[in-house]
């Protein structure tokens, strides 16, 4: 006799909002999760430092607030992080793949 056990009773095939949300975003962005990113959330890298603050989902990126730009050559101006780097959004937060000190470099500046 096989018992009929539920997945998500016996924890398999539960799925983190994290898990899976950034795969095949690299240059085509996902509709869902940009539709989820509101102004002024929170961005997050992976290991959970602040790496901005979110003005506006801007296409295929996302365009952080002047707040957040920086020091020196940065301050003033907006920078933008690519859509393909976000792993998911979980309450006022999005969370980046890539460390905060790695999502830096990945910035692009307008």
């Amino acid at each position: 006799m096989t018992d009929n056990i539920n997945p998500s009773e016996s924890g398999q095939g539960q799925q983190s909002q994290f898990e899976g949300a950034g795969q095949g975003q690299q240059g085509g962005g996902d509709s869902a999760v940009s539709a989820q990113i509101r102004e002024h959330m929170e961005v997050i890298g992976a290991d959970g430092v602040h790496v901005g603050t979110v003005d506006h989902v801007d296409g295929q990126r996302i365009k952080l607030t002047k707040a957040d730009s920086g020091e020196g050559r940065h301050e003033g101006h907006h920078h933008y992080i690519s859509l393909g780097l976000v792993a998911g959004v979980e309450g006022d937060k999005v969370r980046l793949s890539a460390n905060g000190d790695v999502a830096y470099s990945f910035e692009e500046e307008k």
